[in-house]
């Protein structure tokens, strides 16, 4: 996957990889079945390099997966080695360093933690890069090493980072599932919108371009909670060691972020295809939390009406704020044993929801 230009990169790419193997080993297992197989076949076809709609041998794929989970056993117990570029060696998050380095060659590598205390590295080609509110947006490309759990955009520091392969793999493996049921909602819609039955391929990037910016939005919403929140937030979720205390802060977060700046601008701009792709993503936790919108975005359905979007928008930038205070509350009164409170509101979210 190396062109001649990259060759002497080689040693990185493979250091770069060899981590992605050790983060997939650690915490591969931790996953459901049916997520561990769907991450697997995703992350197959990006190996081979195949198209979505490739066929894909049932003997190949079994072979495949044997090879990688014997490669997991050899590499799990194993630290993150450095990176070596040049005459020197950077560790494995030193993202500043490493991209310093990696200016001449168009290149961008990124590393951090991610849900449940994950690690993710991945490098790829810099498409572009741009500064908005106060904000440095890098948005890549093609991807030369990455991990199997790929983050389509993240939010480190004062810098946004979007994977654009990775986000449209992940629109083709919804839109995949979606045909396996072809249940009626809000992705039919978005699918619909977007002119997926006539050229699947042509929607598909039409949604990637808009899906690029609705999180470039959402992570500016997220570095606006952040200038809210502070960094005790962050010193929360890494102390609160429990899944269902994680989900539920993030979603709190998400449903703070999005009302800051994510739906504001999408209705404003009255981009209809997009708001109809970002409620089909719209569920688990943060519908649990917010029932209201769902109701909300039904009024704008039948209607066209945004008033009902927008009140709801309004009423959640308090009512999120107000949420994730209170847990901050929490924490700073019971320290890392605040989780146990979080765990019971993620079972009993309806004593936080904005119904």
């Amino acid at each position: 996957m190396m062109t001649n230009d990259l060759a002497e990169l080689v040693p990185l790419v493979a250091a770069v990889r060899r981590n992605c193997h050790i983060t997939d080993a650690r915490h591969a297992r931790e996953m459901t079945m049916c997520n561990y197989l769907l991450e697997m076949r995703e992350f197959y076809r990006w190996e081979l390099g195949l198209s979505h709609g490739a066929e894909m041998r049932h003997a190949d794929v079994s072979a495949w997966l044997s090879a990688r989970e014997a490669l997991w056993e050899e590499l799990a117990g194993e630290d993150f080695g450095d990176l070596p570029f040049g005459a020197g060696c950077h560790g494995p998050f030193a993202v500043e360093a490493v991209n310093r380095e990696l200016v001449p060659y168009g290149l961008y590598y990124g590393a951090g933690i991610g849900r449940f205390g994950k690690p993710h590295f991945f490098l790829a080609r810099l498409h572009d890069e741009s500064t908005r509110d106060g904000a440095r947006v890098l948005v890549c490309d093609r991807e030369y090493a990455r991990d199997m759990s790929t983050v389509p955009a993240a939010l480190q520091g004062n810098t946004i980072v979007v994977r654009r392969e990775a986000l449209r793999r992940w629109l083709w493996e919804r839109a995949e599932a979606w045909e396996v049921k072809r249940q009626a909602g809000s992705l039919q819609d978005a699918l619909d919108a977007y002119g997926f039955g006539a050229d699947a391929a042509a929607a598909i990037e039409r949604m990637m371009a808009d899906a690029t910016e609705t999180l470039v939005l959402h992570e500016l919403g997220e570095h606006a909670a952040g200038a809210q929140l502070g960094s005790a937030w962050e010193e929360m979720l890494a102390a609160c060691r429990s899944k269902r205390a994680e989900v539920l802060a993030r979603a709190v977060r998400d449903n703070l972020a999005d009302c800051l700046s994510t739906l504001p601008a999408l209705v404003s701009h009255d981009a209809r295809d997009a708001l109809r792709l970002w409620f089909s993503n719209f569920g688990g936790m943060r519908l649990a939390l917010f029932p209201r919108l769902l109701a909300a975005y039904a009024v704008w359905q039948r209607s066209g009406d945004a008033g009902a979007l927008n009140a709801a928008v309004e009423l959640g930038r308090g009512h999120w704020r107000e949420v994730a205070g209170r847990m901050l509350d929490v924490f700073a009164q019971r320290g890392p044993e605040a989780a146990a409170e979080f765990e019971r509101l993620s079972s009993r979210s309806e004593e936080i929801a904005l119904a």
